[in-house]
């Protein structure tokens, strides 16, 4: 991405951003709070795990069955940021939750992207 470590950070942590491109909640960038991110399908359970500002991101993304972690890490480039989201703890027999994660997050990161454009 071609903005500063600074600039996504702020859009992974700060809860009105954080709203436009993923869902409403009550994040707080503290290790151990927890916090519900909410749509109109229902709500994610959540918790802190792990901050580095401008660096590391890591919390739990629990919804339907599904106990995984969310780790975002931001590594500075030549030409802005490079992020990588992970999300672990898929079991086999959760193929709708893998399916629905995987088909979800093209449109949150595009949703992020569009945010990240039109903000200072």
């Amino acid at each position: 991405m071609s903005y500063p470590p600074e600039k996504i950070w702020r859009a992974l942590t700060q809860p009105h951003l954080i709203e436009e491109w993923l869902m409403q909640n009550d994040f707080k960038a503290v290790v151990g709070h927890r916090f519900n991110l909410r749509a109109d399908w229902g709500a994610v359970d959540c918790q802190v795990l792990a901050i580095e500002p401008n660096k590391t991101l890591s919390y739990t993304w629990e919804a339907h069955g599904l106990e995984s972690v969310v780790t975002w890490t931001l590594t500075p480039s030549s030409t802005g940021t490079h992020l990588r989201m992970e999300q672990s703890g898929f079991r086999p027999d959760q193929q709708q939750a893998y399916q629905g994660a995987k088909g979800g997050w093209p449109r949150l990161f595009a949703a992020l992207e569009r945010l990240l454009a039109r903000s200072d």
